[in-house]
């Protein structure tokens, strides 16, 4: 088994890709399995995200929730410097009412669950991202309508039911947390439980895929037959990406973080809520039938970026 696990951890970006496919392969051959793709994604994001927590010594977790340094910079990267980000791209489908709501909807808020994966992946420090993740969560509740009503306008607001997002928390953060708290005391003290914790934590990588193809096979058919009127805002995600990689390294680097805290700021700064803020979109009127699409067309552009930056990030970060 341990052999299979370091096959797996050496090629496991090559294996995301190939996950990407076959998910992409079953959307398009398959439109059926769209349905039962998309119900099957929380409970595999929540084992996903259970796998990932049972590798953070929950000791770590408290000292990580001392680093007010790096909370200060997750902090002003994402709720200071990404709204200007976001305002300054979402001027290319400003024209477009629905598309813009999508694209902010997605675009403001930053992810607080399978981040932690990738940054784990790519080396980076997971453990202090897992502390900050109540308080990115605790924070783009109270300030997206707020933003929102900066940039779309106060009737809009009105609009927003926000508790998917306290649904979200407990479901992919507290849920899986304690799970893994109770493992991690269980592996301490008996035989069961030190097994579970290896099968599960070198499981990581199968977890991994199974999401990335369950997450591509219940939105590309969908995207792609509304793709002509969601390509600016692939222009917008792609150049989000790209902004957000050098502008996360050097906030990190301004507040003299260490090699694997930057690395979580990048990540962080790059990766946004949008499986979160999905039943959120849907719950407009249908009027934005066309903003479910921007946020799902995020997740797909993410996931393709996520692939490469979980070793291009810290190429970059190490030669600087």
């Amino acid at each position: 088994m341990r052999t299979s696990v370091e096959w797996m951890e050496r090629h496991q970006v090559l294996l995301y890709v190939a996950a990407l496919v076959v998910g992409a392969g079953a959307g398009l051959l398959a439109p059926a399995l769209a349905g039962p793709a998309e119900l099957a994604i929380t409970p595999a994001l929540g084992v996903l995200l259970y796998a990932t927590f049972l590798g953070v010594p929950f000791a770590r977790i408290g000292q990580a929730l001392r680093d007010g340094r790096f909370l200060a910079t997750v902090l002003v990267l994402n709720f200071v410097v990404v709204p200007v980000v976001v305002w300054a791209l979402s001027r290319i489908v400003a024209h477009d009412r629905v598309l813009l709501v999508g694209v902010l909807f997605v675009l403001l808020t930053p992810c607080i669950d399978y981040v932690i994966a990738f940054t784990g992946i790519a080396g980076g420090a997971k453990d202090r991202l897992l502390a900050a993740a109540a308080l990115l969560m605790v924070a783009q509740m109270l300030l997206l309508p707020l933003q929102l009503w900066l940039f779309v306008g106060p009737e809009f607001v009105q609009r927003i039911d926000l508790a998917p997002f306290a649904e979200a928390f407990v479901l992919l953060i507290v849920v899986p947390l304690a799970a893994a708290g109770l493992t991690q005391l269980a592996a301490a003290r008996t035989h069961w439980g030190s097994a579970t914790q290896s099968v599960v934590s070198g499981a990581m990588v199968p977890l991994m895929m199974l999401t990335l193809a369950l997450v591509v096979a219940s939105q590309l058919a969908a995207v792609g037959a509304r793709i002509g009127s969601l390509a600016l805002a692939v222009l917008v995600y792609v150049l989000f990406a790209v902004l957000m990689v050098p502008i996360g390294a050097l906030a990190g680097r301004i507040a003299r973080l260490d090699v694997p805290a930057r690395t979580a700021v990048v990540f962080s700064g790059v990766t946004r809520n949008s499986l979160v803020v999905l039943p959120l979109v849907l719950a407009l009127p249908a009027t934005f039938d066309l903003a479910p699409l921007a946020v799902v067309t995020q997740t797909l552009v993410e996931l393709v970026a996520m692939v490469v930056l979980v070793r291009l990030v810290p190429a970059i970060l190490r030669r600087r």
